[in-house]
């Protein structure tokens, strides 16, 4: 079983369900605050590997929704910066076990990599569930807007009645 530093952004859904299907196959979770960690350029290159620039992104982001930022215009550079700057900006989860270093959560890359498969047959139907779901993205649903650069600091809690909110 691996030990897994987990860098997320506290309170969203998305990071919950990731850290639980980790846990479930045994893994020791270290999860770490994306938004508050005191990153350098070098050290975040560092998990992105040679996956394109967009891929870096996190395409929730309301910078990269409203156009402020256009990843495929970026240098490596340019990119990294903005980043540093605005962790928002930055897909997550970013995963290090050892000294190897990935974003995102692919389920079936994670499970080549560290193993998901669950420890304890009472824990099969939850893992299960959970390997169906985009846990790729964002896990609110269409609609929702998110708050968080405007000082919030997780996830809003009761999606359905933001998301029938008109912003």
């Amino acid at each position: 079983m691996a030990r897994v530093i987990f860098y997320e952004k506290p309170g969203c859904k998305g990071g919950t369900k990731q850290k639980v299907l980790l846990t479930a196959a045994g893994h020791e979770v270290i999860a770490q605050n994306l938004l508050t960690e005191a990153w350098t350029t070098e050290r975040l290159r560092s998990f992105f590997g040679d996956r394109p620039i967009s891929e870096w992104f996190n395409p929730s982001s309301s910078r990269i929704k409203s156009g402020d930022v256009v990843p495929e215009k970026l240098d490596a550079q340019t990119a990294l910066l903005l980043m540093v700057q605005d962790p928002l900006l930055i897909r997550r989860p970013l995963l290090e076990v050892g000294d190897r270093r990935e974003f995102g959560f692919d389920v079936g890359k994670i499970d080549a990599w560290i193993g998901l498969k669950p420890v304890d047959e009472s824990l099969r139907e939850i893992s299960e569930k959970l390997m169906g779901q985009d846990l790729q993205n964002c896990a609110h649903g269409a609609g929702h807007h998110h708050h968080h650069e405007h000082g919030h600091g997780g996830c809003k809690g009761d999606h359905q009645k933001e998301a029938s909110h008109s912003h």
